[in-house]
């Protein structure tokens, strides 16, 4: 049992399904998911391409709607009917992408980026020079010097400070749930391991709950106390991540252990972040 069990649950699904489409042309690309995200913890969500696990984060996040089921935060029904309770979500739950050139309006420059996160706080009533101060706060912890990006467009910056910019939002908005979707899956192996400790540092210095969308059962093993394994939709196996690793119950995970050799061998997880 993962040590956070007793902590409150913060975000939960009941049931939740997605069908794409109708009759012979439907897909059902989630299936009946029951999930819990406890207070202060990190979880996985694992599967190979087309499992699913990208379109129930959205799901999560408001960005698609579900066919049916119910999403609670904080033990309450999520309500996303007016714009006023759409921002006040989105306060609460944010996201990081794998791409990051999509999530940016390209003709924004980084000082209106950064600036956006204040007004979705309500803090447009800060001086120029207090936002700039926050501002600058949020680049030193992804270790960005404001001064040399805040007069940039995205397309100016490389892929790896544009995934640190991702985090400066997220250390700004200060959402109570991360969900970190691929965050690491287009970049190079050593800004790869950076990244991933700036997310970790988000839980300690930010006090934030985070689940991971990854195909790579190695990082998840890394990052995660508790970790579901996704196949076509469903949840197929969740738990304890070292439970899930050792102990592999379904026949999917088992494959999925097979595919990472240090897994299979030794458990030493150094090369597969």
């Amino acid at each position: 049992m993962s040590s956070y069990a007793t902590s409150p649950v913060l975000l939960e699904t009941r049931g939740i399904h997605k069908v794409f489409g109708t009759g012979k042309k439907s897909v059902h690309a989630v299936k009946d998911v029951d999930f819990t995200l406890h207070r202060g913890e990190i979880i996985s969500i694992v599967g190979e391409s087309g499992s699913g696990k990208t379109t129930f984060a959205k799901i999560l996040l408001g960005l698609i709607k579900e066919t049916g089921g119910s999403i609670l935060y904080e033990g309450a029904a999520r309500d996303l009917s007016t714009q006023a309770k759409r921002r006040q979500y989105w306060q609460n739950i944010q996201a990081i992408f794998q791409d990051p050139y999509s999530t940016f309006n390209q003709f924004y420059r980084v000082e209106k980026i950064l600036n956006d996160c204040l007004v979705l706080q309500g803090k447009k009533h800060l001086s120029v020079s207090e936002k700039r101060e926050q501002m600058r706060a949020a680049c030193t912890f992804v270790n960005l010097k404001f001064e040399e990006l805040y007069n940039k467009y995205p397309f100016e910056l490389s892929g790896g400070q544009m995934q640190r910019l991702m985090i400066a939002r997220i250390f700004m908005i200060k959402p109570n749930v991360l969900i970190a979707d691929e965050p690491t899956s287009m970049i190079d192996a050593c800004s790869r391991s950076t990244i991933l400790d700036m997310l970790l540092k988000l839980r300690t210095e930010r006090d934030m709950t985070i689940l991971f969308i990854t195909h790579d059962l190695g990082l998840a093993y890394y990052v995660s106390d508790t970790i579901y394994i996704m196949e076509q939709g469903e949840m197929v196996e969740r738990g304890p991540a070292e439970d899930v690793i050792l102990n592999a119950r379904h026949p999917y995970t088992r494959r999925l252990v097979q595919d990472v050799p240090k897994l299979r061998e030794d458990w030493d997880l150094s090369s597969a972040i």
